[in-house]
């Protein structure tokens, strides 16, 4: 489950970013990229969490300027309960503009029906423009309720995505492209992605690393800063480039402990162990007030970090005594990293001896850096 608060503005990467809450509320997935590993989806959040959650926000004083349905399934693999989450998030908060992110599949029936119902950008998650790399990224796509041969339901998104952009422009949303970057597998395709995007009428794009298992025994390789800096200069001669939280800009790193900069916590006798709230597996992504597992990882016999679990936190409702469950059932971590979170529970957390680190990164770099290794990360707060 994940909520994430994006940042107000980011410099020096084109676009400024409004701070928009992502809500988790879609409980079915359209499809499986093959290096997210073998975990079932993330149980998506009640919608009366999501709710309460807004409330303390605007209670709090946050500026929110839109709610965006994103994960950690795809919105449009449930159309009817998408627009009477829609329909509420409308009815509590009119003034808030809304936006959902999705693959694409059954885009353009329902743009007209996604306009009335107040939304006014779809972010569209597109990886690829041919089949042949669209089957080397997906273990299964499902553009209905049965399964479908892979070869033609890569046919079907690649129409889908393509006539959901000029729908959704039609019907007066806006239409920003996420483009995850797989190593080896869609840089070729990146510049053309931006291209026909723009000719279809989307607004911007966004590029993410992407990172992830290949088989058991080997890794996708995270693509360097480089390539990353030369494939958005590609896309940028077509479409507006816009830098989303989960690239990093430089200065933006985290320092070491003999910086003088930030305080990094260090693992103790009583405290070898290091939790974290992530959706896949992966990366630093899911807010602490919605997680319900955390991840643990600690020092193994030869003294290497690893993951040795997970373990399950308390359901969302319990007010305080909520974290003081989680300050027991972590009370050999000495840090607890999340993408983002209140202050009072992150209060309570450290008065019981567990320090609340929150940054958007890759969970096994940044593991290695609170060990003593190498560089890493994007600290936040």
């Amino acid at each position: 489950m994940t909520i994430i608060h994006l940042p107000k503005t980011k410099q020096g990467c084109g676009t400024k970013i409004p701070q928009r809450l992502i809500l988790p509320v879609a409980p079915q997935a359209a499809a499986r990229i093959r290096f997210c590993g073998e975990d079932p989806l993330p149980q998506a959040v009640p919608l009366r969490g999501a709710l309460t959650w807004i409330a303390d926000l605007l209670g709090q004083g946050s500026d929110l300027a839109g709610l965006d349905l994103h994960g950690p399934g795809d919105p449009l693999a449930t159309v009817t309960m998408t627009r009477d989450i829609l329909a509420m998030l409308r009815e509590h908060y009119p003034d808030l503009p809304l936006g959902i992110t999705t693959l694409g599949l059954g885009l353009a029936e329902h743009a007209g029906v996604l306009a009335e119902q107040g939304v006014s950008r779809v972010t569209l998650l597109l990886d690829a423009v041919t089949p042949q790399t669209i089957k080397k990224i997906y273990t299964w796509i499902r553009p209905g309720k049965r399964n479908t041969p892979l070869a033609e339901a890569a046919e079907i998104l690649i129409e889908s995505q393509a006539k959901g952009i000029s729908a959704c422009k039609a019907a007066g949303i806006a239409v920003s492209i996420q483009t995850t970057v797989y190593g080896g597998i869609n840089e070729e395709e990146i510049e053309e992605i931006a291209r026909q995007a723009s000719g279809l009428g989307a607004d911007s794009i966004s590029l993410l690393p992407g990172k992830g298992w290949l088989n058991k025994e080997e890794k996708l390789p995270l693509p360097s800063e480089e390539t990353m800096a030369a494939l958005a200069q590609k896309a940028g001669q077509h479409l507006s480039v816009v830098c989303l939280p989960e690239q990093a800009l430089q200065g933006e790193g985290i320092p070491s402990a003999d910086a003088g900069v930030l305080s990094v916590p260090k693992p103790t006798t009583a405290r070898p162990n290091v939790a974290v709230l992530s959706a896949n597996g992966m990366d630093i992504d899911l807010h602490l007030g919605q997680a319900i597992k955390a991840l643990i990882y600690g020092p193994r016999e030869d003294g290497l970090p690893c993951l040795l679990g997970t373990r399950d936190l308390p359901e969302p409702g319990s007010g305080d005594n909520r974290w003081q469950q989680v300050a027991e059932i972590l009370n050999d971590c000495f840090v607890l990293m999340a993408a983002s979170a209140g202050q009072k529970p992150r209060d309570i957390l450290s008065s019981h001896g567990l320090s609340v680190l929150l940054l958007e990164d890759n969970v096994e770099g940044t593991v290695d850096v609170l060990y003593g290794g190498g560089k890493k990360g994007k600290n936040r707060k």
